[in-house]
């Protein structure tokens, strides 16, 4: 299965609920009017795309179709792809060099910040990366065991320190091995609940200076995993971490088992941070870059084209 049609497969619940009614929108219609942008406004707002970010697209939408003298509902519904993957688009790399790269990778539990990590892992070593977990146990016990597993699925090595240890030493300790052994990224769990913003500002401010001594110029990044079924919880989880963290991206897990796919639009709107993956499955590949183009593609009934996409 290829990269498109695992998104296209993973969206859709997200497809079968904004599809489906977009659709029977522009289909009765028939013609472009005031109706029809409110219609379409509610169809978003449903899907978890949030009120502001929603009004925001729309007015957007009336903005290419008055430049266009679009006049159609075929028009419409091209315009609104534009609009979608435009706002979407963004730098999604990875910031990994100079080595050895460190990603903090931080969420609350139950998110799938476990298995993203190990699918992340898995990934950067496909590409001729090498790779060295950090975990401790948090207050999920069962998370260390479990990231060990998916170290040896995907063939990394991983540093393990022992229940309610300080992040920092952590931190700490799979930098210093990551510098002995020359690996190229070190991928480090961290935040496994979601503290209050002082504790959550003093723990990664202590990592971060951590970082700063220990690999001084390295590549960072501060990754966010978010759970995709909690909808505008998710968005309103993001703002937290990002005011205590300093976000550079985010990790959006469970989209094959939600329709609200539509969150990924109030996340890069109301954040300003790039959705930099999505995960769309259980299977180790199913960690997927993200792709506004396909993404938005993947959304609407039969669009395999790129028809009315900006280029990336």
């Amino acid at each position: 299965m290829g990269v498109f049609d695992k998104i296209r497969a993973g969206l859709a619940k997200t497809r079968a609920s904004v599809a489906k009614q977009m659709e029977q929108v522009l289909q009765k219609s028939g013609k472009v009017n005031e109706e029809l942008f409110e219609e379409l406004e509610e169809i978003l707002v449903s899907s978890d795309v949030g009120v502001a970010t929603s009004e925001y697209l729309i007015e957007k939408l009336r903005g290419w179709i008055k430049q266009a003298k679009i006049e159609d509902t075929d028009g419409v519904r091209i315009a609104l792809k534009a609009v979608m993957a435009e706002e979407l688009f963004s730098d999604v790399s990875l910031k990994l060099t100079p080595a050895p790269a460190v990603l903090l990778v931080i969420g609350v539990n139950g998110v799938g910040k476990t298995t993203t990590i190990g699918k992340l892992a898995a990934q950067l070593k496909a590409e001729g990366k090498t790779v060295l977990l950090g975990a401790r146990h948090t207050s999920r016990p069962a998370a260390i065991d479990q990231l060990e597993i998916w170290a040896n699925r995907a063939g990394v090595d991983i540093i393990k320190q022992k229940e309610g240890s300080d992040p920092a030493a952590v931190v700490f300790d799979a930098v210093q091995a990551g510098k002995a052994r020359g690996v190229d990224v070190v991928i480090c769990d961290t935040a496994g609940r979601l503290h209050n913003k002082k504790n959550l500002m003093d723990e990664l401010s202590k990592i971060s200076r951590v970082i700063d001594r220990e690999a001084p110029g390295a590549a960072r990044e501060n990754l966010l995993v978010l759970d995709a079924t909690t909808g505008q919880n998710a968005v309103n989880q993001a703002k937290q971490f990002k005011e205590a963290a300093g976000l550079t991206g985010i990790i959006l897990t469970k989209l094959d088992g939600t329709a609200r796919g539509g969150v990924v639009f109030a996340i890069h709107h109301e954040l300003g941070v790039p959705v930099k993956y999505i995960g769309v499955g259980e299977q180790i590949d199913d960690l997927q870059p993200f792709d506004s183009r396909a993404f938005v593609n993947a959304l609407f009934e039969g669009a395999d084209t790129d028809a009315g996409l900006p280029d990336a």
